[in-house]
């Protein structure tokens, strides 16, 4: 377990609140991450706690899926600059969590699957960085892992991550992280 202290915030929150090991985040509303693509505008004011995220490393954020409201996000962000990052995590998106991704080169990608039967758990987010790629998987609760990003970052890239909080569309959207764990990165893809 790495110490919540141990990060430096990106946009500190309105609200952070330590309850025992787990911590409170407070997300300000209109917060978000996004480059260009598909809406013209660009947010870089969503709310992440980062650390090193150096090669041959993998770092792992665990959080309570019980947000609602279209669009609240949580999870992983992975960040070279402002014109380079990847947030991987769980959004509430069309009535339903999904799994996805916003992969941003300049302008940003999204990818969303569907995951309902994860509501009310607790979500873990892996990114496991490794050669010219961070390979991103996610489980509920003790379940199997599932790959779902491999995304490219130099090998030389120096690079942060840590957890992230976004509020799109609302004020109020308070995130509680349960863990974050530094772990050896994933051997394979599959």
């Amino acid at each position: 377990m790495i110490p919540w202290s141990e990060g430096r915030w990106l946009n500190p929150p309105p609200g952070v609140r330590p309850d025992g090991d787990d911590l409170l985040v407070t997300a300000a509303e209109g917060s978000d991450f996004w480059r260009t693509t598909g809406y013209g505008f660009v947010h870089d004011d969503g709310h992440a706690l980062l650390a090193g995220f150096p090669p041959g490393s993998a770092l792992e954020v665990a959080f309570a899926l019980d947000y609602t409201e279209q669009f609240d996000q949580a999870g992983l962000l992975v960040r070279v600059d402002e014109r380079n990052w990847v947030k991987a995590g769980v959004e509430h998106s069309d009535g339903a969590p999904q799994l996805g991704a916003v992969v941003t080169r300049d302008h940003s990608d999204w990818s969303l699957a569907p995951v309902p039967e994860w509501a009310g758990r607790e979500v873990t987010i892996r990114a496991s960085r490794s050669g010219d790629a961070v390979t991103f998987r996610a489980r509920v609760a003790d379940g199997p892992w599932r790959m779902f990003r491999l995304a490219p970052l130099a090998p030389d890239a120096a690079a942060t991550a840590g957890p992230y909080v976004c509020a799109p569309t609302r004020a109020g959207l308070t995130v509680r992280f349960t863990s974050l764990t530094a772990t050896a990165p994933d051997q394979s893809l599959h």
